[in-house]
């Protein structure tokens, strides 16, 4: 059986996932970035590789997204996350129209069409208001987990109000509630509600269309979900790991891409083939 992988190299972490010839996931990683893009690739690669039980010439194409999608040698292909995560929803969820990503770096909203194909996306990758580093920072500042802040501030209803998008001037926000000695749950509460009104201008400026799916680590964050499903008026769709979404539409492009080889190779009129993913395949 040949394999595919997709490699997503976010600023925060970087993600792995091995298809086998079905579509079907056969295994993923998920490694820190750390300060050198490479070698978390590698890591990323080697660790899903393990867990597969595989040897890395069993997998026939692999395509690298992300931002540090060029800093992967061993890749046959590069393409961006937008197109990533569109088909890696699509991919999970085919009634997906509209993508929600908050990742470490930056947030996307993503206009999904059929067979996931983008249709119109915006993007804020100029700043790390409504970003996991925004949360990151935050949750430094704290002095609580990044991983608890989610579950905190579901535990209260009221909300810090924190006026300022810009995430030095949030912090400093922050810091002035914490020295009044401010609930911190309903600090995150607040920071949540920044996070969630700031992505939500996105949405509207793109328009969106449902159903919605989010991906990324921030989709983990309940607070956060909470906020955006009270913004939709329904539930998100969200995969039970949606940090690998990238790097699982990364996977389908290279199936898809030794797809079109073969036909290519072979003589194939590849205008009268499919090479949309298949679906239902998905742990």
């Amino acid at each position: 059986m040949d394999y595919f992988a997709g490699i997503d190299v976010g600023s925060l972490s970087t993600d792995a996932v091995i298809l086998d010839e079905e579509g079907k996931i056969a295994g993923y990683s998920i490694v820190e970035t750390g300060a050198n893009s490479t070698s978390a690739a590698e890591a990323a690669f080697s660790e899903a590789l393990v867990r597969v039980g595989l040897e890395h010439t069993k997998v026939k194409r692999i395509v690298s997204t992300g931002y540090g999608r060029v800093s992967v040698p061993f890749a046959h292909k590069t393409l961006t996350e937008i197109s990533c995560h569109a088909l890696g929803a699509y991919a999970i969820f085919p009634d997906t129209r509209t993508v929600i990503d908050i990742g470490g770096q930056d947030s996307k909203v993503i206009k999904v069409g059929p067979e996931g194909k983008v249709l119109d996306f915006t993007m804020n990758d100029k700043c790390a208001a409504g970003t996991g580093r925004f949360l990151e920072v935050m949750a430094s500042k704290l002095q609580i987990p990044l991983c608890k802040m989610g579950e905190l501030s579901l535990n209260t209803v009221c909300e810090a109000s924190i006026s300022s998008v810009c995430t030095v001037f949030a912090e400093s926000e922050v810091v002035s509630l914490v020295a009044r000695n401010h609930p911190k749950e309903e600090i995150i509460r607040g920071l949540h509600r920044a996070v969630v009104n700031r992505v939500w201008s996105m949405v509207m400026a793109l328009g969106v269309n449902y159903e919605v799916t989010m991906s990324g680590g921030v989709a983990k964050n309940k607070g956060v979900t909470a906020f955006l499903e009270e913004k939709l008026g329904k539930p998100l769709r969200i995969y039970s790991e949606p940090q690998i979404i990238g790097a699982l539409g990364a996977a389908l492009h290279a199936r898809n891409l030794a797809s079109l080889r073969h036909s290519i190779d072979h003589g194939i009129d590849i205008h009268s083939c499919t090479n949309g993913s298949k679906h239902g395949n998905f742990p």
